[in-house]
């Protein structure tokens, strides 16, 4: 979860103007640390360490630093100190801020500022965002604030600035309009910030460390972004580095222009709106920038931003009842919401009706997000922010009405029967990671990749892709079996997942057995005389055809010797494969010695 470091004078200014907190040097510790830590709940926030611990409590406020965990990711407004303020603030029955610099559909404001997207970037980071913050020189700690909150944006909710990276310039040296445009890696070159001499962006990509800790993000791409001016001074190179000339901002800077860079217009748009309105707040006048594109966009050709692009969100009171356990008007809903933020109003809608599909009007409220969210999906998002609002202390406790015992599910207790049977047999049982490498999961087994779904933000390439069946797991283990004497049983029993267009979300998990035995004089017959003994002492008929692949879809299966393998079937439905391990397979594990292996789908035996 984020967490964040926050100056305790320069918050309590902000989430406390007036004093009423409970929070300031009058109180004691503890009734300190209560009034804070009760307050932070709104924000689904919690202290993450003792700020009057006997290290600090010596220092003064504006030396003393408030740390914070945020326990929500959906609210990526949340993660600095104004933000999070601000929601203290609300909470606390403080007006909702007006911020009158926002754009909106179909009204979009007048701009003296302009940046130029050039066709050129479409396919490589197309979308942009940025205003100007003026009339206030920022301190230390503003500035501190503004890098924190620019890597948390960046890192969590852009994907360690895969989708989203933030820019921060000072406005004096800078030629209007700004160009965004993709150039060649080898083609352009300055000094980039941290560094003393002029780097083209392949170098920097190798040489600077900002370049080697994000690289991966453009390296494979034939044209990179550059942000210059009309002048062709570089501003920067997103989202690896700003420049060292315009893009190094220092204590005691006036006017800055604040800019991202992404792959997703929404959340690009969102985050310049989360940063605008936090300046705001600290008392920055916000000039809109307009963003004039080459080609069209979902917010269309030209876009002022910072620009408000939510729809409002209908809840009925009935859903709020049912969600909350208690009945409430719209007027005690409305309050709530603003207390949170949010824009709220009564307001009848038409939902289905009980009888014969009709509709029928219902009472609710209608929800206008505020300018730095974008987290209501669902009626189930005003439901909780509802609840918040008013305060989780405001519910009456009530006892469970229903008694419940737990209890293990089906397929729990047939996979303990059915790996008590393969340790009856000799075999052993080994557990693995349900995620791997495409070499290992796709490449060493012979397959397409057809099935096997990748994670979109791997950590790591070794853990990339969701394995889609367990006998590439076991032959991990083979593979570094070979000095052991043999012959080696080993099995596992875990879920697998794999493409599947009939199901909801396009996947399918699905709980397997699998188990393989390497041997000199491992065969068919091996296989075949282990999985009818195994299904004998599960009571189960089986079938076995000859057309193995009965996980793929096709007519064999290429992990296996054509011929010498079947596919399982129960009760006429494919639920497995066994037969010998191919000898491609095997020498692309290394493994020297015949493998004989099944696969059984355990969910399709119940």
């Amino acid at each position: 979860m984020p967490k964040i470091e926050v100056n305790e004078e320069v918050f309590y200014a902000l989430a406390d103007p007036e004093g009423r907190g409970g929070w300031d040097n009058k109180e004691p510790v503890e009734a300190r640390r209560a009034a804070l830590e009760e307050a932070l709940s709104c924000a689904k926030a919690e202290l993450d360490s003792d700020p009057w611990s006997e290290d600090s409590a010596s220092l003064p406020p504006a030396e003393r630093t408030l740390k914070i965990e945020l326990n929500d990711t959906n609210r990526p407004d949340l993660w600095a100190t104004a933000g999070c303020a601000r929601q203290l603030r609300l909470h606390r029955g403080g007006g909702r801020p007006e911020y009158p610099f926002f754009s909106y559909p179909g009204n979009l404001r007048e701009a003296d500022h302009q940046v130029l997207v050039e066709a050129s970037v479409r396919g490589v980071r197309p979308y942009l965002a940025g205003f100007i913050a003026a009339g206030k020189a920022i301190s230390d700690a503003s500035l501190r604030d503004m890098i924190q909150t620019q890597e948390k944006l960046a890192w969590n909710f852009g994907r360690k600035r895969r989708t989203i990276s933030m820019g921060l310039y000072r406005i004096a040296a800078i030629k209007w309009p700004i160009i965004y445009k993709a150039v060649d890696p080898d083609s352009v070159s300055f000094v980039p910030l941290q560094w003393d001499v002029p780097l083209t962006l392949r170098e920097i990509l190798k040489q600077h460390p900002k370049g080697r800790e994000y690289g991966f993000i453009q390296e494979h791409e034939p044209f990179h972004p550059l942000l210059v001016d009309s002048q062709g001074a570089v501003l920067s190179y997103p989202p690896i580095i700003n420049s060292a000339d315009l893009g190094a901002v220092q204590v005691g800077d006036t006017d800055l222009f604040v800019e991202l860079t992404g792959t997703d217009q929404s959340s690009v748009t969102l985050a310049a709106s989360i940063m605008a309105c936090d300046l705001a707040d600290q008392g920055y006048t916000i000039k809109p920038v307009e963003v004039d594109y080459a080609y069209d966009t979902p917010f269309g050709g030209k876009v002022t931003t910072p620009y408000y692009f939510q729809e409002p969100v209908f809840c009925s009171l009935a859903r709020i009842e049912k969600f909350l356990g208690e009945k409430l008007d719209a007027g005690a809903c409305t309050a709530a919401l603003e207390r949170m933020g949010c824009k709220a109003e009564p307001a009848k809608s038409f939902e289905k009706g009980a009888e014969r599909g009709g509709q029928a009007e219902v009472e609710g409220v209608r929800v206008w997000p505020p300018e730095y969210r974008n987290d209501f999906l669902h009626a189930a998002d005003v439901a909780e922010d509802v609840m918040i609002g008013r305060g989780l202390g405001s519910f009456k406790p009530a006892r469970p009405r229903d008694f419940t015992v737990g209890r293990l599910t089906p397929i729990t207790l047939f996979s303990r029967k059915v790996k008590e049977i393969l340790v009856g047999m000799g075999f052993q049982e080994m557990i693995y990671n349900y995620l791997g490498s495409r070499k290992d999961l796709v490449e060493n087994m012979r397959g397409d990749g057809s099935r096997i779904i990748r994670i979109a933000n791997p950590m790591t390439e070794n853990y990339e892709y969701v394995r889609d069946g367990v006998l590439a797991s076991l032959l991990t283990s083979e593979s570094v079996s070979g000095h052991s004497v043999y012959p080696h049983r080993i099995f596992e029993i875990g879920k697998v997942a794999y493409r599947d267009p009939e199901e909801n979300y396009g996947a399918g998990t699905r709980q397997y057995a699998g188990f393989l035995h390497a041997d000199r004089e491992a065969n068919f017959n091996t296989a075949a005389g282990q999985l009818q003994t195994l299904f004998y002492y599960l009571s189960r008929e089986y079938e076995a055809d000859e057309a193995a692949g009965s996980f793929t879809g096709k007519t064999g299966d290429p992990r296996f010797i054509p011929g010498r393998a079947a596919a399982i079937r129960y009760k006429g439905k494919a639920a497995g494969v066994f037969g010998e391990v191919h000898p491609g397979v095997l020498e692309n594990w290394g493994i020297t010695v015949p493998c004989t292996a099944a696969e059984i789908d355990l969910d399709a035996l119940l």
